[in-house]
């Protein structure tokens, strides 16, 4: 269910390059039904700072009440948002839109997880409930450069992590679909931006695929259509789906991106 509530920050840190983690108290933790939802956050009343800015959950715990959100620092609400300290309270909507289905990878198959940058933070609560219900998993995990690089430690606990850098200053020099062409895999869960689920979209034809879509949004639940996106099959022209509130998670060939 759909809720605004003032959460408590337990803390926040700059994990890479304008990269921040933050840690919240919330009741939002137990209404989160699936890994790959989001939240909304208003980061100031003032006018031209009224819309909430949508969250990736990276992780959460329903008995501790804690999620755990990253964010890029890249526009004047997340800066402001990144210089929030711990005990203030923040104002966020959640969870929202629908996220990746784990009952699509059986226990003993393996589910590759492919990140690009700001993508990856929903494939970490993915990886974890994947796991514990005895999936395989193998991590692809595209930045950048080195200095963008940041939960490798944590992925490598959960399964096989492997690193591309597109200016190869650490790990494979290249993307993530240089490294998934030699990797037999059985579903494939990815987040990232559009030109990289084009292209696992392609790579991937006879597989099973589910892609998170990163959009700009305003309302974050539907309302203001400001994040459609058209169906695959649609030749009236007519037809949509939103990213926020159908998605942002998608079976490959749903919509077109």
């Amino acid at each position: 269910m759909i809720k605004k509530s003032l959460s408590k920050m337990i803390s926040q840190t700059e994990i890479a390059a304008d990269i921040f983690e933050l840690i919240v108290e919330s009741e939002l933790a137990g209404e989160i039904t699936s890994p790959g939802q989001f939240v909304h956050i208003r980061v100031s009343n003032h006018w031209d700072l009224l819309l909430r800015r949508p969250i990736s959950i990276s992780s959460f715990d329903p008995l501790s009440k804690q999620m755990t959100l990253i964010y890029r620092r890249e526009g004047k609400g997340t800066q402001m948002l990144s210089e929030w300290r711990t005990g203030m309270e923040l104002d966020i909507l959640g969870p929202l839109g629908n996220g990746f289905p784990v009952g699509e990878a059986d226990p003993g198959q393996t589910a590759v997880l492919a990140g690009g940058g700001i993508g990856v933070p929903p494939l970490y609560e993915l990886s974890k409930q994947l796991t514990a219900k005895g999936v395989n998993v193998i991590h692809i995990l595209g930045f950048q450069t080195a200095a963008a690089v940041f939960y490798e430690q944590e992925f490598k606990k959960l399964g096989t992590t492997l690193i591309t850098t597109a200016d190869g200053t650490y790990g494979t020099k290249g993307f993530v679909t240089d490294v998934l062409k030699d990797i037999e895999f059985d579903c494939l869960y990815a987040c990232g931006p559009a030109a990289m689920l084009r292209a696992l979209e392609k790579s991937c034809p006879d597989k099973k695929v589910y892609l998170s879509l990163e959009e700009r949004m305003a309302c974050g639940i539907g309302a203001c259509l400001a994040c459609v996106c058209k169906t695959k099959d649609d030749r009236s022209g007519a037809a949509y789906k939103k990213v926020c509130s159908d998605g942002p998670v998608f079976r490959a060939g749903e919509v077109l991106i």
